[in-house]
């Protein structure tokens, strides 16, 4: 049980974002984030967008740093992985 961090190499807004998951259970995940002030929009059906300016944060609060491949891996064995073809459209 553990919540994983990637580098925050994702560029959006202007700035770089990483990815935070569970490789347990979306309350695991969803507590996580509350306790490290991540506001709830920043959800995304399996994992949480996080800014640069909050890595070594999320890392001195218990986060696991792995790599995007090894999150991606550990994600989908834990069952949680929502993929792109099934996250709902705009519209649909």
């Amino acid at each position: 049980m553990a919540v994983l961090v990637d580098p925050p190499i994702w560029p959006r807004h202007g700035r770089l974002w990483a990815h935070l998951v569970s490789d347990e259970s979306l309350d695991e995940l969803h507590a996580f984030a509350a306790r490290a002030g991540i506001p709830a929009r920043g959800f995304d059906h399996d994992h949480y967008d996080v800014a640069d300016s909050l890595h070594a944060e999320l890392i001195a609060l218990g986060a696991e740093p792995v790599s995007p491949h090894e999150l991606i891996r550990r994600l989908r064995a834990s069952g949680l992985r929502v993929r792109s073809r099934d996250r709902s459209r705009p519209g649909t």
